[in-house]
């Protein structure tokens, strides 16, 4: 079996989404929780992961989170939820936002 890659949504303290993509995600989210990598996630923990998904190549991976990072906020929740019907109409939307600006996903 080949090398999984994975592209991961963790929602932070302050309510904000940070993704990334690795190819070992239990010792990243690890490296994020304690602070071991520097950046946005650094001084927003704790941390909790949302979503995750598998890729067999590191290219795809990468191209996930770099499309997902261009994403709003509305379009994140979608997929979180795995809601893939909301994430086409929010495709379909300039600047989309959620019903009412709720966009909480707990």
């Amino acid at each position: 079996m080949g090398k999984t890659y994975w592209v991961y949504i963790v929602k932070c303290s302050d309510g904000s989404f940070y993704t990334g993509s690795t190819s070992n995600i239990e010792k990243r989210l690890s490296e994020h929780q304690n602070g071991v990598i520097k950046g946005y996630t650094s001084s927003r923990r704790p941390l909790k992961l949302v979503f995750s998904e598998n890729f067999k190549s590191a290219y795809d991976a990468v191209s996930a989170e770099r499309q997902i990072k261009g994403w709003s906020r509305a379009k994140k929740i979608a997929l979180i939820k795995r809601d893939f019907n909301l994430l086409m109409k929010l495709s379909n939307l300039k600047n989309a936002k959620t019903k009412g600006g709720k966009d909480e996903i707990y």
